[in-house]
């Protein structure tokens, strides 16, 4: 399993509508073949901070991470819908900034559970 990352840093100012056309756009990017769920962050790139997530002024940092079945299934929207998709945004590149990258699963790790929690 793959994870593909997007960051955004998006203008307040549109935020709002950007926020509206993302929605679908993370509807649409999920009928493709392979991509199996997404999630929705809100960012802060201070680590010392959580961030308020009902702040609504200013720039927004959000990060959306796609779970992706495998390399060939994210390999294959690189080669086909990819430079669509993206480009079904334009009219807002002027106000949002865009990084993005691949995150691969190597191994989990999970907190000891104490004796008295039951089964899981």
């Amino acid at each position: 399993m793959l994870i593909y990352e997007v960051n955004l840093t998006v203008d307040g100012e549109v935020a709002s509508r950007y926020s509206a056309w993302l929605r679908e756009h993370v509807r649409d990017l999920l009928q493709i073949d392979g991509f199996e769920a997404a999630a929705w962050y809100v960012r802060s790139d201070d680590a010392d901070e959580i961030p308020d997530g009902d702040d609504v002024q200013g720039t927004r940092e959000w990060t959306l991470h796609y779970q992706v079945r495998d390399r060939d299934a994210l390999q294959a929207y690189f080669d086909g819908p990819a430079e669509e998709m993206r480009s079904d945004g334009a009219e807002y590149d002027e106000h949002v900034e865009i990084t993005r990258r691949i995150l691969e699963h190597r191994r989990g790790f999970h907190a000891q559970r104490q004796k008295d929690t039951g089964p899981m």
